[in-house]
C-alpha cells in the first residue's frame, strides 16, 4: 500500500492496533450429509450459462490488486469490451457478452463482484457509487466509530459491513448465482497454508460449508484485507459433511507449485488443527488473479479433462485478458542521493518481488495457453489462444504513466484520476496488438 495512505490509516488505527485482540465473527454456514460430485448447479467452475456462444469464443478476465486504481482500470476494460462488437449466430454481440469468468483479487474484486451482480447496470452506477466515492474516509469513520470500540468487531468486519451497506446492499453468493452473468472468482490468501483461496463452492465443500449464503462483501473484504491494517477474515472449517470431491494427485515430475496447491487443499480435511481458516489479501499469493484459471485447469488434469468435466466443447478462440494495475514504487529514487525512508524502501522491495512474480505468472499462462490449445485442436477445428496483458506500464505517454503509477493504493481517487484510469483501461485494451489480432481473427 502507498506510504501516504498507509501512514494516514495507521495514524487513525494506531489506538486500535496496539494491545487489542479481536475474535472474528463467523459468517460461513455449515453443510450437512454427503455432498455430491455434480457442481453444475452450484456456484463453481462447472456452472452453466445459457444463451452464450461457447463454440465460437471463450473469454476469461483477470483483475489485479491495487485498490481503487485497480478497480478503475478494470472498469475501463469492461467499458471497452461492452463497446466492442463481434459476430454471433444471432447477428452481433459484444465481447463483454462473451465473458465466461472473471477472476479478481483485492481492488479488482470490487469491480468483478459489482459487475457480476448488476451486469449492464454497472455502467455508470459503479463509477458513481464506488470510484467517485471517498471510501478511505468512509472506512476511517466506520473503524473509528466509538460505538464499535466496545464491541468485539474487528476492522475487517467493520470494512465488510461498510461494503455490504454502501456497495453490495447485503447481496450474497446466491444473488450472483441467480444472474445470467459470468462466474466471478474472488480470491484471497490462506495465511496458514500460503495458498490462494477461491470463493467457489468447490472450495467451500472442503470446509463443509455453504457458499450461497455467504455475503459477497465479506469475500471482497477478505480479498482486500491488507495485513496489519486489517485482520484476516475467518471461516470455520466444519466437520458436518462427507465431501465427495477428492483432491487430485500429481505426478512426481509435475509442478511443485501445483503440488503445494494440492497439499493446501488436502489440509482442509484436518478438522482438528485447521478448525479456522484465516484469509487475507489475495495479492499475497497471486496479484494478477490468473492462478485461478491456471490451477483450475491443471488440477482437472489439463484442458481436455476440464472441458469434459463441465460438459463443454473447445471454443475456436480461447481469450485471457489480464488487467494489471500494479505501480512502480521505486520510481524517482534515482533522482536523489539521499537514502529513502524505511516505508519507501519497503514499498520498493515489495514492488520488486511483486513485479517478478507477475512476470513469471504471465509467462506461465502464455506457455500453458499454447499447450492447452494444442491439446484440444484438431485438423478440422483448430483452437487459437489469445493472451492480452493490459498493464499501466505499457502506456506510451510517459507523463501519464508516471502520474497513474503514482496513484496511491488506497480506496479513494480524485475525479481526474478516475477519468484518466478509466480512459487508460479502454485505450490499453483497444490498442493492444493481441487484442487487435483477436478482432481480426473473429472477422468483421
Amino acid at each position: 500500500m502507498n506510504r501516504v495512505v498507509r501512514v494516514g490509516l495507521l495514524a487513525g488505527l494506531l489506538p486500535l492496533l496496539v494491545g487489542c485482540a479481536t475474535y472474528a465473527s463467523i459468517d460461513n454456514q455449515p453443510r450437512y450429509g454427503a455432498l455430491t460430485q455434480d457442481d453444475t448447479d452450484a456456484y463453481s467452475i462447472g456452472r452453466q450459462r445459457p444463451g452464450q456462444h461457447p463454440d465460437e469464443i471463450t473469454v476469461a478476465l483477470a483483475f489485479s490488486g491495487g485498490g481503487a486504481r485497480a478497480a478503475a482500470l478494470a472498469y475501463g476494460v469492461l467499458l471497452e469490451l461492452r463497446d466492442t462488437k463481434v459476430p454471433a449466430k444471432n447477428g452481433s454481440a459484444t465481447l463483454l457478452d462473451e465473458v465466461d469468468a472473471i477472476s479478481a483479487v483485492s481492488g479488482g474484486s470490487f469491480t468483478a463482484a459489482y459487475y457480476g451482480l448488476h451486469g449492464d447496470a454497472t455502467f455508470p452506477a459503479f463509477e458513481q457509487q464506488v470510484l467517485r466515492r471517498d471510501l478511505n474516509a468512509d472506512l476511517l469513520r466506520q473503524v473509528l466509530n466509538p460505538l464499535r470500540w466496545f464491541t468485539p468487531q474487528g476492522r475487517s468486519a467493520a470494512a465488510a459491513q461498510l461494503y455490504g451497506r454502501t456497495i453490495f446492499q447485503g447481496a450474497r453468493f446466491a444473488d450472483l448465482q441467480k444472474r445470467n452473468g459470468p462466474l466471478v472468482i474472488i480470491n484471497a490468501s490462506d495465511l496458514e497454508s500460503g495458498n490462494r483461496f477461491a470463493f467457489l463452492q468447490g472450495q467451500f465443500d472442503l470446509l463443509c460449508s455453504d457458499l450461497l449464503s455467504f455475503p459477497i462483501a465479506d469475500a471482497v473484504a477478505a480479498s482486500s484485507a491488507v495485513p496489519v491494517l486489517f485482520e484476516p477474515v475467518v471461516l470455520q472449517n466444519y466437520a458436518t459433511c462427507s465431501p465427495a470431491k477428492q483432491v487430485s494427485k500429481v505426478k512426481d515430475d509435475e509442478s511443485p507449485q501445483l503440488q503445494q496447491a494440492i497439499d493446501g487443499l488436502q489440509g482442509y480435511r484436518d478438522k482438528q488443527t485447521r478448525r479456522y481458516i484465516h484469509l487475507a489479501d489475495g495479492g499475497l499469493t497471486d496479484n494478477l488473479g490468473l492462478r485461478a484459471f491456471q490451477e483450475g485447469i491443471d488440477l482437472a488434469g489439463g484442458l481436455s479433462a476440464f472441458l469434459r468435466r463441465i460438459d463443454r466443447t473447445p471454443a475456436a478462440h480461447m481469450v485471457v485478458i489480464s488487467v494489471d494495475s500494479s505501480a512502480n514504487a521505486g520510481a524517482g529514487l534515482g533522482l536523489s542521493r539521499r537514502a529513502p525512508s524505511i516505508a519507501r524502501s519497503i514499498d520498493a522491495m515489495t514492488d520488486i518481488q511483486l513485479q517478478r512474480y507477475n512476470a513469471a505468472t504471465l509467462e506461465l499462462m502464455q506457455d500453458s495457453l499454447k499447450q492447452w490449445t494444442a491439446d484440444v485442436s484438431t485438423p478440422s477445428r483448430p483452437v487459437q489462444g489469445h493472451l492480452v496483458a493490459v498493464s499501466l506500464r505499457d502506456l506510451p505517454d510517459t507523463d501519464l504513466r508516471a502520474r497513474l503509477e503514482a496513484v496511491p493504493t488506497g480506496f479513494s481517487l480524485s475525479p481526474q484520476q478516475v477519468d484518466e484510469l478509466v480512459d487508460a483501461g479502454r485505450r490499453l485494451l483497444r490498442e493492444h496488438p493481441q487484442f487487435q489480432a483477436l478482432l481480426q481473427a473473429l472477422g468483421p
